[in-house]
């Protein structure tokens, strides 16, 4: 027995000391293993998660020296998980531990769960570059701990086929000209935008134009934008569709009902964007026709001023035609027309030179 026990402590010395002579034939190792440089990662939020909302990975590099190069992380595929680096650049900060000076990097990373389920990240290889001193620049390969996150789905978005989980969310649409009085051949484009924080564009809705006999549509490519500031992430989808009226009608562009699962209150919200109604051809003229006509201030004033003409014109009559002889009534009424006729007159003559031969 005493043999065997002699064997097995000779190997296991054997062991160590190859292990430590590994350690010290790389100085990089020798300095993560001594608790001189060090990688942490946590998630935030831990729990409550819901598909499709953002949990930000972080992994914290600390050491007593100082970084002389760049830092890069390898991200893993891990299936129902979309893992993306968003930051290009690490939050760098200093820190007194013990009465030592550290440095410390903090990069992000988002992670958006497609599907309910256990999820585990597995450990992720981060390549630093250190400065330890004597020994130079030293480069190697840290591992991250693996990280472990559960997602559900709340009873209500069981019967919800699409959803976003943010804690902002907005949907809004325009249209480039007014509704009114549309006629056949007559076009319009309708502009509908979706805006929220915390998810990437291509995970907002798509907007599947409405078809419709005498309305024809004409869908664009939609617009994604991300856009990132500050670890705050913000994107969009603009939808643009042409419509032509091609016949007369009433057309309705239904309302459309969005589910929003607010990531702040952990509630459930339901965005709507109006219905609209168009009326085109026939039925917008008949519409307008009930209304009063436009009339300008010239019309309206010669109206007035020939009803006031006519007006004296038949008190005068009244008043004096009683008085007057048949001669005197005669001359009256000659003269009356007279009046008449002088005042369909143009105030220039025919011609400016009536004596001359000009114009002739």
């Amino acid at each position: 027995m005493k043999p065997l026990h002699s064997a097995l402590s000779a190997c296991l010395l054997v062991l160590l000391v190859c292990q430590a002579t590994i350690a010290w034939a790389n100085p990089f190792t020798a300095l993560h293993e001594s608790g001189r440089l060090l990688i942490a990662s946590s998630l935030n939020p831990k729990e409550g998660l819901v598909p499709g909302q953002k949990v930000t990975l972080t992994l914290e590099i600390a050491t007593d020296r100082w970084f002389s190069g760049g830092t890069r992380i390898s991200l893993p595929e891990v299936p129902g998980l979309v893992i993306l680096q968003t930051e290009q650049f690490a939050s760098n900060a200093s820190e007194n531990r013990d009465g030592q000076s550290w440095v410390v990097q903090r990069w992000t990373l988002d992670i958006y769960p497609q599907r309910a389920g256990e999820f585990t990240i597995p450990p992720l290889p981060v390549k630093v570059k250190v400065n330890a001193g004597d020994a130079g620049s030293l480069e190697g390969e840290l591992m991250s701990a693996a990280t472990h996150l559960s997602v559900s789905t709340p009873k209500s978005l069981a019967q919800a086929e699409h959803w976003v989980a943010a804690p902002t969310y907005a949907i809004s649409q325009r249209f480039d000209r007014s509704l009114d009085d549309l006629q056949v051949g007559d076009a319009f484009e309708r502009e509908v935008l979706f805006e929220a924080e915390d998810v990437m564009a291509m995970m907002l809705p798509a907007f599947n134009a409405e078809k419709m006999p005498g309305l024809a549509t004409y869908p664009s490519p939609p617009v994604l934008d991300n856009n990132n500031n500050r670890g705050q992430t913000r994107a969009s989808r603009s939808e643009r569709i042409s419509y032509v009226v091609e016949a007369q009608g009433q057309y309705l562009l239904p309302a459309r009902d969005y589910f929003w699962w607010n990531t702040t209150s952990g509630q459930l919200e339901l965005l709507t964007l109006p219905a609209t109604e168009i009326t085109a051809g026939a039925a917008s003229v008949a519409k307008t026709g009930t209304a009063m006509p436009d009339v300008s201030l010239r019309q309206l004033v010669t109206f007035l001023l020939g009803f006031a003409l006519l007006a004296g014109l038949v008190w005068l009559i009244c008043k004096w035609l009683p008085r007057l002889p048949l001669a005197g009534i005669a001359r009256t009424l000659s003269g009356l027309w007279q009046q008449l006729r002088a005042l369909r007159k143009p105030a220039l003559p025919e011609r400016l030179n009536p004596g001359s031969s000009a114009g002739e």
